[in-house]
């Protein structure tokens, strides 16, 4: 497997044509539109910036969102049934880009969106109404008009005071100081003490003044008329109106559920187009041309060719060079084994274009080492179980599952070498049957009892990987015809590795001595003085301990078998303490999911890190730029063909 080829696409085309042309590449998906270089000096090239190609990008977006706010309204007063794992809608792009669909959606959603609005008018006033009866309710008892606050000679105010505040003794400090006012209480709660103050207009400041230290504090009712039961009954009778016409508008929604699945289908659509208009902002034009630039792949290069004979333009293709591989974009190609490893790739960096593709590379010792930090037979047959239900119930884009079900059979062979099933599910169950059962689990080795010999092996397939990296760089230096680079950079180190394995088998240090000198001679060569070059040869000696940590890194994989296998015991352990077989299951399924739940999550972790880590530095080039053609990608539906 390897990187795609791409080849560098320009054309000049007629603007008329230029909507239909990019519709059509939208649906073959495999030109990358890019911004042509342009020279701002230029005089011709001036006269196309300012008239860079417009685009209905905002309209699209905004269409989107009036489909988005609709489904989200229908979720919330409409939801629908629909399992986790229900497959995606079939449909072909005749079906996806059908306009009347589009009209009728967008009509739709429009009817939505207008009820959705008048849903939350009704709320805020119900709201709004639902407080001014919660004012109201303390003062019901009190027969007087709430817009009544004053006579000829009185003054009437309503307000409260705590609920701690003693009436009484106010009311007696109130006669002394105001001696034409009366406080009457109309009712109390937890909170509050609400009452109505009566006072001659002539001791009314003096009232005021007496009442401020106590925490008085007057409640007036703004255009509110009558009395509070009056009001209370008018705004009851508001509520049941708003209520009323919420209800309807919810009924409005509701009746729109029909024009869900079409609606989502539409956002596919627009989703699409979004691409195919950004695509159109990229290109230059004239009131009758337009110049577009981009990339595309070579293995789609005659279906593309067929697409550009039908339109009245001029194109040329080339090959990209060297030194364009750092702008030209990346796109994997990979087999059913290698593609789910693409998500592992991508949360690294793309490969440079040129390069190689890593997947192929990494995918032998990402799945062994992977299996062999999980190593149980239970746990790997769950991870095949929810990969292969996944798989089946749906067309997922990413390939999280059909990584996870490579992992899970790598999984089971280890757990069948060391002999876990859960754990010691097996083994413990049968001792809880017959308390007299030796059963004990057929093994090669076990994390418990082979400790060493497991650590031992992580390292050396650390080792194995490592060589294989450096294997590869030496591959690609020769292929680049840098051989003699490659022997000294690579072939160094493989005599001086070869030599250390020589010398502690046989006590001769000959070759070890050769690798050493290979490495002090050869490491300084970009150097231009001898002292330069002999400093740079000494001072790559140190590397060694860089390899050294390298190979000291694959511990990790001993350590996490050891763990994960340690762990399930415990569970197994705990559930079998008090002898009921129906107890230990309980907690021992309860612990091994739990286990299995954080080793899966740990695992990639780790096994992420020893691939980028350890083996992607001894020939990785990253930096690639993602290959983003305008293409149909959908969310809600699977486009297939006719």
């Amino acid at each position: 497997m390897a990187i795609v080829r791409m080849k560098h696409l320009r054309l000049i085309g007629l603007t008329e044509e230029q909507e239909p042309l990019l519709n059509d590449l939208l649906r073959i998906g495999c030109v990358q539109v890019t911004t042509p270089e342009a020279d701002p000096e230029d005089p011709d090239w001036a006269a196309l910036l300012s008239n860079r190609g417009s685009s209905d990008l905002s309209q699209v977006r905004g269409e989107i969102g009036e489909l988005q706010t609709a489904l989200n309204a229908l979720k919330e007063f409409a939801p629908a049934k629909s399992g986790m794992l229900t497959p995606r809608p079939l449909v072909t792009q005749e079906e996806l880009f059908d306009d009347e669909a589009l009209r009728q959606a967008l009509e739709s959603a429009r009817t939505v969106n207008r009820a959705a609005d008048e849903v939350a008018r009704a709320l805020a006033a119900e709201n709004r109404l639902e407080n001014q009866k919660v004012s109201l309710l303390p003062w019901q008892e009190l027969d007087l008009p709430l817009n009544q606050e004053s006579t000829e000679h009185t003054e009437l105010v309503l307000g409260t005071l705590p609920a701690t505040a003693e009436l009484e003794t106010i009311s007696a400090e109130l006669a002394e100081q105001a001696p034409l006012c009366q406080l009457v209480e109309v009712s109390r709660d937890k909170e509050h003490i609400y009452i109505l103050l009566l006072c001659h207009k002539a001791d009314f400041p003096a009232a005021q003044a007496a009442l401020r230290p106590k925490a008085f504090s007057a409640v007036r009712f703004k255009d509110m008329e009558g009395t509070a039961k009056e009001c209370l009954k008018e705004t009851e009778a508001r509520l049941a109106e708003e209520a009323a016409r919420k209800q309807a508008a919810i009924d409005v929604i509701v009746g729109q559920q029909e024009h869900r699945e079409q609606m989502k289908l539409v956002i596919d659509r627009l989703t699409s187009e979004v691409t195919r208009e950004e695509g159109r902002e990229r290109t230059f034009a004239t009131d009758r041309t337009f110049l577009m630039e981009g990339w595309y792949t070579e293995p789609e290069e005659a279906e593309l060719l067929q697409v550009l004979e039908r339109y009245t333009c001029a194109w040329e293709t080339a090959e990209p060079e060297q030194k364009e591989y750092d702008q030209v974009p990346v796109k994997l190609k990979n087999n059913k084994l290698t593609k789910p490893l693409n998500m592992v790739t991508e949360m690294y960096s793309l490969p440079r274009y040129g390069s190689l593709d890593p997947n192929p590379l990494m995918f032998p010792f990402f799945v062994v080492f992977y299996g062999m930090m999980l190593a149980d037979m239970g746990y790997g047959l769950v991870m095949m179980i929810i990969s292969l239900v996944v798989l089946k119930k749906k067309h997922p884009r990413g390939n999280i599952f059909q990584l996870m079900g490579l992992c899970g059979i790598s999984t089971f062979i280890f757990g069948a070498m060391t002999g876990g099933f859960f754990g010691d599910f097996i083994p413990q169950l049968l001792k809880l049957i017959d308390p007299t059962s030796t059963f004990e689990m057929p093994a090669l080795f076990t994390p418990l009892n082979d400790t060493l010999m497991i650590l031992i092996g992580a390292m050396v397939l650390g080792g194995v990987q490592i060589i294989t990296g450096m294997a590869i760089n030496f591959y690609k230096l020769t292929k680049r015809g840098q051989f003699w680079d490659a022997v000294m950079d690579v072939g160094s180190w493989w005599l001086l590795f070869l030599g250390v394995g020589v010398g502690v088998l046989t006590g001769s240090w000959w070759v070890a001595i050769a690798g050493v000198l290979a490495l002090v001679l050869t490491q300084g060569r970009s150097s231009p003085t001898i002292i330069g070059k002999l400093t740079g040869g000494i001072s790559s000696l140190y590397d060694i301990t860089s390899y050294f940590g390298d190979v000291l890194s694959y511990s990790r994989l001993m350590a996490l078998m050891l763990a994960g296998s340690v762990i399930a015991q415990v569970f197994n352990t705990l559930g079998a303490i008090p002898g009921n077989i129906v107890f230990f299951i309980i907690i021992s399924l309860a612990g091994n999911a739990l286990n299995l739940a954080l080793n899966i999550l740990g695992c990639f972790v780790h096994d992420l890190r020893l691939q980028c880590l350890e083996y992607f530095n001894k020939f990785y080039e990253d930096g690639g730029i993602p290959f983003r053609p305008m293409a149909v990608k959908t969310e809600y539906v699977d486009v297939v063909e006719k």
